[in-house]
């Protein structure tokens, strides 16, 4: 027969934020609210604390030992928190990812209309996907492919480099585009 040990579970169940009554335990290490430290005190000590303020008690650090609560106002911290999260949101670069797809045995007027988008999208600040796919006996000679990833590369250059180099995947051989840092920069001031 074997015991059972205890398990390490424990902890909060949600992660929404304690407030007020919802803090289960005897005492807690108080924070006023403008930032000063009032000390380890009892949860009744700091409920009537928060009351006599007309604000209330936010458990801002649950993993401490006691946990750690503040005085504040919580519809105002929420309300300012959700600004920050919007604008930190706002402030991220996306990333796209365009795909050109290729043959090995692509007609010059063909490989320039390509060529063409790719420079569009580099252009725009976009990385881009070159695809090359083989079919048949294509398969046999990778190296078609290759040159034609390179001299698509080499036509370009000037707006963007090589992020990936070629690779066979089945039967596909793929390149990754990536546009100069510099180039990103001119598509914002264009747009406004």
């Amino acid at each position: 027969m074997q015991l059972q040990q205890p398990s390490n579970r424990g902890g909060p169940i949600s992660s929404e934020t304690r407030i007020n009554d919802r803090i289960r335990v005897p005492e807690v290490r108080l924070v006023g609210p403008n930032g000063e430290q009032v000390g380890i005190v009892r949860i009744e000590d700091a409920l009537r604390l928060a009351q006599e303020a007309d604000l209330d008690l936010v458990e801002v650090a649950p993993q401490a030992r006691p946990p750690v609560c503040k005085l504040m106002d919580y519809g105002k911290f929420k309300y300012e928190s959700a600004q920050k999260a919007r604008e930190s949101r706002r402030n991220q670069q996306q990333t796209v990812i365009k795909e050109q797809k290729l043959r090995p045995k692509i007609d010059p007027h063909d490989y320039e209309t390509k060529k063409g988008h790719v420079s569009r999208f580099l252009g725009q600040g976009h990385k881009v996907k070159v695809t090359i796919m083989f079919r048949g006996r294509e398969q046999s000679r990778p190296e078609l492919g290759f040159r034609l990833l390179q001299r698509l590369a080499d036509d370009v250059a000037d707006l963007g480099f090589i992020e990936s180099n070629p690779k066979q995947d089945g039967r596909n051989m793929i390149m990754v585009l990536a546009p100069h840092k510099t180039n990103k920069t001119k598509p914002k001031a264009n747009a406004s």
